[in-house]
């Protein structure tokens, strides 16, 4: 039951998407590249070393945009990528009739608010539906965004109490 997801690009003035790491120094809980899509890294173990000299690391990950499962075998000594990625709680504010959502962050430093309004819809149905339930119902919701390697995606809701 694989779905196909369609993802925003967005512009990151240069800045590199990932950081080269060696296989055999990353942890559960981090992050990894695998077929150029960034990965939660969810269970990690290294065998010993082999009769041709290879620790290898099994890893069990989780993609971190949809939750999708796999796993994928490399040599504990292997360099590969590990994606830089931000987490964002942004309020929802409005729901526009073309599947996007209208967001402000609240910038407290500032004291001011950021309104984003770029933003899709999860193609998620179990969240997509509490999403437009909670908002109906007339909830102050919060929408927490992942964001890795030029895309993002709103992965998790927040209930944060009635609207005033």
């Amino acid at each position: 039951a694989d779905k196909e997801h369609h993802f925003e690009s967005k512009g990151d003035a240069g800045a590199s998407k990932t950081y080269p790491q060696q296989a055999g120094t990353i942890r559960k809980n981090g992050y990894i590249v695998i077929k150029a899509c960034p990965w939660k890294v969810v269970e990690v173990s290294t065998s010993k070393t082999g009769k041709h000299g290879h620790a290898k690391c099994h890893f069990v990950v989780i993609d971190i945009f949809n939750g999708k499962e796999r796993e994928d075998i490399l040599p504990s000594s292997h360099n590969c990528d590990v994606p830089h990625v931000n987490r964002t709680d942004y309020q929802l504010i409005d729901i526009s009739e073309d599947g996007f959502v209208i967001t402000s962050s609240s910038l407290s430093w500032i004291c001011w608010f950021v309104s984003k309004e770029d933003l899709r819809l999860p193609t998620d149905d179990n969240l997509l539906n509490r999403i437009k339930d909670g908002f109906a119902e007339g909830n102050d919701l919060a929408v927490l965004v992942m964001f890795a390697m030029g895309e993002e995606q709103i992965c998790a809701l927040k209930d944060i109490g009635p609207k005033n």
